[in-house]
């Protein structure tokens, strides 16, 4: 059993944060994994959750290669099952590179190439990783919406059920 902790550290909610895409992708149906998106050059829902995971592998790599990364996924071939794996595996390296922010071990946090470092906190780099996977998992619910694949009432309400989220993941809800 894990140890309750009453206050999580920055890096421990990021985990809470890969908790709601772990709960998505349990709760598809796998007729919408792959399912044509409409409209020109747009991403099925594999090819989301495969993007999200493949970004974790780049803020890591630019921002502390010291960790190592976990293999890319391939938007095309990858299962469910595989995302999700490669999905926790990541957000465990997130929150390594998180941990290291807040202990001054990483001074910049580097999105992407194109983009300047940031001389980043803790706090602000988890705000914009949030912020990314929060966008890519309204994306993965309205489109599995719009491919007539609603999620089950248990992930479509259960993502806001936080007190459940936090003790799942070991910590006391805030008050």
């Amino acid at each position: 059993m894990k140890t309750r902790k009453a206050v999580p550290r920055v890096s421990d909610i990021y985990l809470l944060n890969d908790r709601l895409n772990q709960l998505i992708i349990k709760s598809l149906d796998p007729a919408a994994w792959r399912a044509p998106a409409p409209g020109p050059r747009a991403r099925t829902i594999a090819a989301i959750f495969a993007h999200m995971h493949n970004m974790r592998r780049k803020w890591v790599r630019l921002s502390a290669p010291d960790l190592k990364l976990p293999p890319p996924l391939n938007r095309n071939i990858c299962s469910q099952k595989e995302t999700a794996a490669a999905l926790a595996e990541s957000a465990i390296l997130c929150s390594e590179l998180l941990t290291e922010a807040e202990s001054g071990r990483i001074s910049h946090f580097h999105r992407d190439g194109w983009a300047k470092p940031w001389h980043g906190t803790g706090p602000a780099m988890l705000a914009y990783m949030l912020t990314h996977e929060a966008h890519h998992r309204g994306q993965v619910c309205m489109l599995a919406h719009q491919l007539g694949f609603k999620l089950p009432i248990q992930a479509a309400y259960g993502m806001w059920n936080w007190e459940k989220l936090w003790r799942e993941c070991g910590f006391l809800p805030p008050l």
